[in-house]
């Protein structure tokens, strides 16, 4: 594994590998597995949970990291290619890149979408015309359309709570008062598809997921002997499922249409997931990535309740991620 761009990019049973992995790191010490290395941790956008849990779980591996935070303390970086940069913009990634990478062993990289046009969002252009000139390994800590590191601290999460394989695992759209990037929903309709599970995305009108994200997540499912449907039926889709993961997102019909997109969403306040959404469910996990607006997204009841399992999925990112450092940083891959 060279990088870790995209979780849905790997076979199961290499996911799983990283799961085992991280279940080790999570009951054993390896304090000195990352002697020496050193870690770059480029934070183009704002971080709680991915910030702190790389830089702990690095420390707890024996590495050692730094934070580049551009335009706060370093010059503000230039992404886009052929541009006159007589802006702010001091520095362009195409030297940047390399240069942080003579310091350090891999590069995480956080790069959220744009939010203008889905299909350069889709097509990750920021992202990779910031990774493209590093010559070490690159570790996605979100981008446009994707959050791998998420991605699979929710697979370990699945697999802890012992929710079966197969289980209904329903992604529900929940009200926000402003448009969210798409990189968790569609990392985690993908992840469930690569787990062969039986998934819904439960969304209203208007907030679909890309084409390209739900072709590829049924393309998974296919393989995998999951399934991957489509719903704005709130009763038939939570119908007994064994997991309702929740998750704000931006309209793709008016995608970068801010005002179009706030009228819509106006109308879908009580797109807040309550108790009374688990009548018919089987007793479901609630999951949300966080940060989480409380009795906007999901209700007090819900989030404080025995279901929810959010601080266990935050937890897990940061063994996910060890388990991550250690494939790409240690040649010895039968450990």
């Amino acid at each position: 594994m060279k990088d870790f761009l995209d979780l849905a990019a790997l076979e199961p049973e290499r996911v799983r590998e990283l799961v085992a992995r991280a279940r080790q790191f999570e009951h054993t010490p390896h304090p000195d597995a990352l002697a020496g290395k050193v870690i770059a941790l480029l934070f183009m956008n704002p971080s709680l949970r991915t910030l702190a849990s790389m830089q702990s779980g690095i420390a707890r591996l024996g590495g050692s990291s730094f934070v580049i935070t551009p335009g706060q303390g370093t010059w503000a970086f230039e992404t886009r290619p052929g541009v006159v940069m007589d802006g702010d913009r001091a520095e362009h990634v195409r030297e940047a890149l390399p240069v942080l990478a003579r310091y350090a062993d891999a590069i995480g990289i956080r790069a959220f979408a744009d939010g203008v046009d889905l299909d350069a969002d889709v097509a990750e252009t920021t992202f990779n015309a910031i990774a493209g000139p590093c010559p070490k390994p690159v570790i996605n800590l979100e981008s446009a359309m994707n959050h791998p590191c998420q991605a699979l601290a929710d697979f370990k999460t699945l697999d802890d709570l012992e929710v079966p394989a197969d289980g209904r695992f329903v992604l529900t759209w929940a009200w926000h008062p402003r448009a969210l990037p798409l990189a968790v929903p569609s990392a985690t309709v993908q992840m469930a598809a690569l787990r062969g599970m039986d998934v819904t995305v439960l969304r209203p009108d208007g907030f679909d997921l890309p084409d390209a994200v739900m072709a590829r997540a049924r393309s998974i499912a296919e393989k995998t002997g999951g399934r991957v449907d489509v719903t704005d039926d709130r009763r038939a889709a939570l119908d007994g499922a064994h997991v309702v993961y929740a998750k704000s997102w931006g309209s793709t019909k008016n995608y970068g249409d801010t005002a179009t997109d706030m009228q819509l969403r106006d109308k879908l306040r009580d797109w807040c997931v309550a108790e009374s959404w688990f009548a018919n469910t089987r007793d479901a996990r609630f999951m949300h990535c966080l940060p989480v607006r409380r009795n906007v997204v999901v209700a007090d009841e819900v989030l404080d309740g025995p279901r929810s399992v959010v601080l266990r999925q935050a937890e897990n990112r940061m063994w996910g991620q060890m388990a991550v450092l250690d494939r790409l940083l240690n040649e010895d891959e039968t450990r």
